[in-house]
């Protein structure tokens, strides 16, 4: 494993044109690269509430949950991004003093730090977060997001506008996404049919 980058937290939107997802966004200490993680609406409502200072905002179950283990423990955690399969970013919880993980899903995982005020950093592999991020520009209305991590639904949109759009290289760079994906899917099915007969016989 290699080193891991701290992340920070600064901005989360809606996605135009796509229905209940969003993303966040977060860059190196130094906010010179970032990186786009999907979330889906229930997320986006969490942080919604928390960045518009909703009232009684200390009375969440999140905010309670974190004030009490401050006064219980000395528990230090860390939320780590290490891999990503099928699109998706993998996260632990972990401890930074036994060393014992507990999965979360990678846009939880950067709410609990955002609750936290950062006590709970978020750190991502070195080498992912080179190979996923993108040059950070606070001025930039657009966010880059690596076409891995676009779910099928938002893929297909994209073809679909990139299409419409007469942008055919990028169409054809998203029809390929689409195609490899499925092929993958067969391939995992094929795989599986053995198996499957297997516990029938």
């Amino acid at each position: 494993m290699s080193e891991r980058i701290r992340l920070i937290f600064r901005s989360v939107s809606e996605i135009v044109g796509t229905k209940d997802i969003g993303l966040l966004v977060l860059t190196d200490s130094n906010e010179q690269r970032q990186v786009a993680l999907p979330c889906d609406k229930l997320v986006l409502h969490e942080f919604g509430v928390r960045m518009n200072k909703t009232p009684f905002l200390e009375k969440l179950l999140p905010e309670v949950l974190w004030k009490a283990i401050r006064w219980q423990s000395v528990l230090r955690f860390e939320v780590h991004l290490d891999s990503l399969v099928e699109g998706k970013y993998q996260a632990v919880l972990s401890n930074i003093d036994t060393l014992d993980d507990i999965p979360i899903s990678a846009a939880e995982g950067v709410l609990l730090s955002f609750v936290s005020h950062g006590d709970v950093p978020v750190l991502m592999d070195q080498q992912l977060f080179m190979r996923q991020s993108t040059v950070y520009d606070s001025e930039s209305i657009g966010i880059s997001l690596p076409v891995n991590t676009i779910s099928d639904e938002m893929l297909q949109s994209a073809l679909d506008k990139a299409v419409q759009n007469e942008n055919y290289e990028m169409a054809s760079h998203l029809r390929d996404e689409i195609n490899r994906r499925k092929r993958l899917a067969e391939e995992a099915d094929g795989d599986s049919m053995p198996e499957a007969a297997e516990n029938l016989s």
